[in-house]
């Protein structure tokens, strides 16, 4: 029987990792022989030499806990995507050679390049530390200069330096509220009398001398015939009480005796007014009213200051100013001489002391002053000052000017108490003694002749040869006295030698010299500065945008010739800029005539002569001066420059249909129709039939129109206007629906049809209309009001507040709606409402306008007036606000304020509001000026508030 092959890998070991039996699933378990006993915390371990930390084993449980917590964090919230993990990677690896060797040279390098920036950071350093130190010194640094002049202490002074400490008592250093209790009148009057005394022992002069309050002289006069020591008529006889009747009694006989003392002893008349004896008494009160503490502590300090540095004027200075503002009147006088002994050659101590010492007091502290500081330009300005006759102030000057004759402020006071003669002498000295004072030449050449002046300035530029005052004013001499042709050649000259000095041209200080020469009436002066400078330091392609801000700053200023000089300098270098010309052409229409309008527009249209506007605004000049054949000129030349331009030819129809020349205004219109169609054409065509009543020519116009121009809405609403003022409601209805078919996007005709039907009686329909429109045109504010107006019309006033609330959110930036939400807010809750508008719609018209009406319905006039100020400043062109405004001044305001309203708002012809354009397109109201149309506006409106 033969034996079983033994398995070849009997006898070997294990290979590495081999568990046995986990190729078949088994799974092995630990017993505690595997792990060991279960063992406490503070049993002691096996190693009995373990050093202290190891003893235990919770002790051997933390350190594997620690090295366990000092490996390396590889999670991926410890990953940055630039720094990576924020620990070493290979801490926990073996610290090689090589890594020793690329550490030793990583040091190297970083040495290396820290000595390279070691002169800078320290440098930077030592700046920091001292820019520190400047700005946070220390205190020993702070008294050093005080320590340096300890040197100068003598040992006398040292010894009487006083020891540091409170040399208060306890009471002081410990204060307490003392509590009083006030004592009865009847305890008083019950211990007066000395009968109610009771004693418990006999004093022993009563027992030499006897009782009673008798001296043991009985001829002296001393001893008191009534009993008790008192004087009969302070306590009635007989009685313990007061009498405060008499006390009364006596008090007002003292006053009167204080009174009588200060009386005249020569008239009899007192010199106090009895009435203002007690007010004077309370303006003696200390007005003061901070903490008295406070004032304690600061004159402590300052007492301190003073002590320590007795020859410091700002400590004595501030200490009688504090004494000042405390009501010690005579105490901050006291210090303020002590000060002048003090400090007698401190300016400020002196003119302090005469402020504070009254009339003739002053008077002798100056005069010391004087004679401390004979130099002093204030102190003897304060000298003159206190002198209350002329001739007394012209001696202490001219004393002055002896002492110091090279002061300008002397001089100026000197020569402003003389007379033009004797000013020109004192001024011929003056400009000697001062020869650089540019005011003092100045003064005396306005003092001179023409002959004397033109030699003062000669001189004053001799002496001054980079001020540009002497050469301005040297020019506007010239114009003065009819040499203008001069005043170009000497500003140029001006300019030459400033720069020949080295003086820089200062383009806007020359601006301001200009405008000053302007309001000084030196036009030509004004207007040859502008043309020296205005140039100067302006890049060649900032000039124009420049020089228009120029012009817009004079005028601001005032300073019109300026503007004037700076436009036509600018249109002779841009000659054919029509933003220019036009520019100019509106300041001479504000702020000029109409001659110098009319002769600019004719070199305007020669130089531009594409422009249509500068054309229209020469021949409306012409038409408002009332020469009709002379804009109708100017309008003939505008076609041939201007060949079938749609503008001319409104305006040679407005021309002549404002003129009741109806008939040509139609021969004009068939010629435009023919030659230049347009829309706007066909229009006021059918408006011209229209308002003169051939209303079958215009309906006719008007299809015409639409057959070729059916895009245009304005067409379509006379067409349906016509048939409205015809009462021919459908065809008005047909019209406006056919209009709305073509222009979905147009709210006016949305609004006609809306009211059509509404005046129909049709209300369900008005409002489908307003929604439909709305739906078509969303965040259309006109909409949303013609919407809340028609339910408020129809007495739905809380529909009409709900749409409100829907249009503000659809809208929430429009004023016209905000304006009408105060109108509908209860009268308490729209001053609420107007500020909420104010904060969404700060600058609209419309809003502004409805706060100026609230302010008109609580009669707030002053206010009301300036909000409709602001509006129409804001929006000339709204119309509705003029008439408020106008009604407004009608009702509150005087002919003179009625009279600019009214001519403000001719000038600006405003042309929107819906009111205004109710009145102005009225076929009844179509010749009417805008002044007419405002009265007619005023009469319609309502205080709606």
């Amino acid at each position: 029987m033969s034996s079983k092959k033994k398995k070849h890998f009997l006898g070997m070991p294990a290979p590495l990792g081999y568990v046995p039996g986990l190729g078949r699933g088994a799974t092995g378990f630990t017993t505690r022989s595997d792990i060991g006993p279960a063992r406490d915390a503070n049993d002691p371990v096996d190693d009995r030499h373990a050093p202290p930390g190891k003893r235990t084993v919770g002790d051997q449980m933390k350190k594997n806990q620690q090295e366990n917590d000092d490996e390396e964090d590889l999670n991926d919230s410890n990953y940055d995507e630039f720094n990576g993990y924020a620990g070493s990677l290979f801490s926990s690896g073996p610290y090689e050679k090589d890594d020793e060797e690329a550490d030793a040279i990583y040091n190297a390098v970083d040495k290396r390049l820290d000595e390279r920036r070691k002169d800078r950071r320290e440098q930077r350093e030592r700046e920091e530390i001292e820019k520190y130190r400047m700005e946070r010194p220390k205190i020993q640094q702070q008294f050093s200069d005080l320590k340096r002049k300890l040197v100068e202490v003598s040992e006398e002074e040292w010894l009487n330096i006083p020891e540091v400490g409170d040399a208060r008592n306890k009471r002081q250093r410990n204060p307490r509220h003392e509590k009083l209790t006030p004592i009865p009148d009847s305890f008083l009057a019950k211990h007066m009398h000395g009968s109610s005394d009771q004693h418990n022992s006999v004093d022993p002069r009563q027992l030499k001398y006897g009782a009673g309050l008798t001296t043991p002289y009985p001829r002296t006069g001393l001893n008191t015939p009534f009993p008790g020591g008192m004087t009969p008529g302070l306590m009635t006889p007989g009685s313990g009480e007061l009498d405060m009747r008499k006390i009364g009694q006596a008090r007002n006989t003292l006053m009167d005796m204080r009174l009588s003392q200060v009386s005249d002893s020569v008239s009899g008349q007192t010199v106090v007014d009895p009435k203002g004896y007690l007010t004077d008494l309370n303006s003696m009160i200390p007005t003061y009213g901070g903490d008295i503490n406070d004032i304690k502590k600061a004159r402590l300090l300052l007492k301190s200051v003073r002590e320590t540095n007795p020859h410091h004027p700002p400590a004595w200075i501030a200490s009688a100013r504090l004494e000042e503002v405390t009501g010690k009147l005579q105490v901050a006088r006291n210090l303020i001489m002590k000060a002048t002994e003090m400090c007698p050659k401190s300016e400020d101590v002196w003119l302090e002391a005469a402020r504070l010492q009254p009339g003739d007091s002053a008077k002798a502290v100056v005069a010391n002053a004087v004679r401390h500081l004979p130099q002093s330009v204030r102190v003897w300005i304060r000298a003159a000052d206190l002198e209350t006759e002329l001739k007394a102030k012209k001696r202490v000057l001219r004393k002055a000017l002896e002492q110091v004759p090279n002061s300008v402020r002397l001089w100026k006071a000197a020569v402003e108490l003389e007379d033009p003669d004797d000013a020109r002498i004192l001024l011929s000295r003056a400009v000697e003694c001062c020869p650089t004072s540019v005011e003092l030449w100045l003064a005396l050449a306005r003092l001179e002749t023409y002959e004397n002046a033109r030699r003062v300035l000669n001189k004053a530029r001799e002496n001054i040869p980079t001020d540009r005052h002497i050469w301005i004013t040297a020019a506007k001499l010239e114009e003065a006295n009819g040499n203008t042709t001069m005043v170009d050649k000497i500003v140029d000259r001006a300019i030459a030698s400033l720069r020949a000095n080295g003086v820089e041209i200062n383009r806007d200080q020359w601006i301001q010299d200009s405008e000053e020469c302007d309001k000084a009436g030196s036009v030509a002066t004004c207007q040859a500065i502008i043309r020296a400078v205005i140039g100067i330091g302006v890049e060649e392609e900032d000039r124009k945008h420049a020089w228009m801000e120029d012009a817009e700053s004079c005028i601001v200023h005032g300073a019109l010739e300026c503007a004037r000089a700076i436009y036509a300098y600018a249109l002779q270098v841009f000659p054919s800029k029509k933003s220019v010309w036009l520019r100019a052409a509106y300041f001479e229409k504000n702020h000029g005539t109409r001659d110098s309008l009319e002769a600019l527009l004719q070199r305007a249209v020669a130089h531009c002569p594409k422009a249509e506007v500068l054309w229209l605004m020469g021949a409306k000049s012409k038409w408002l001066a009332g020469d009709v054949p002379s804009a109708r000129s100017i309008l003939a030349l505008a076609f041939q420059a201007n060949p079938n331009s749609e503008e001319i030819w409104l305006a040679a129809i407005k021309l002549e249909s404002e003129n009741n020349e109806d008939e040509r205004a139609r021969r004009l219109l068939a010629k435009a129709r023919s030659s230049a169609p347009t829309a706007r054409v066909f229009m006021k065509s059918v408006k011209l039939e229209w308002v003169l009543g051939n209303i079958p020519r215009a309906l006719d116009l008007c299809h015409e129109a639409l057959h070729h121009y059916e895009q245009f809405p304005k067409l379509w609403m006379m067409k349906g206007q016509v048939f409205q003022q015809l009462d021919n409601v459908e065809d008005a209805r047909q019209s406006y629906s056919q209009g709305l078919k073509k222009c979905p996007q147009s709210a006016p005709l949305w609004l006609l049809l809306s009211r059509l039907e509404e005046c129909a009686g049709q209300l369900t329909r008005a409002r489908a209309i307003l929604e439909k429109a709305r739906l078509k045109n969303p965040q259309h504010p006109e909409l949303w009001l013609e919407s809340v107006r028609l339910e408020y019309r129809a007495g739905l006033k809380n529909i009409a507040s709900t749409l409100m609330a829907k249009a503000m959110q659809e809208c929430p930036n429009s004023g016209i709606l905000w304006a009408e939400a105060i109108y509908l807010e209860s009268r308490p809750q729209r001053k609420t409402k107007s500020v909420d508008a104010l904060k969404k719609c700060e600058h609209d018209p419309h809003v502004l306008l409805a706060v100026g009406k609230l302010f008109w319905s609580e009669r707030k006039i002053t206010k009301a007036r300036e909000w409709f100020l602001r509006t129409v400043k804001i929006d000339p062109d709204l119309g509705d606000a003029w008439g408020y405004f106008y009604k407004f001044e009608l009702q509150h305001g005087t002919q003179e304020q009625q009279e600019e309203v009214m001519k403000r708002c001719e000038n600006v012809e405003p042309r929107h509001g819906e009111l205004w354009c109710q009145m102005s397109k009225d076929i009844n109201n179509w010749r009417k000026k805008p002044g007419e149309v405002l009265e007619l506006v005023a009469n319609k409106l309502t205080n709606t508030f």
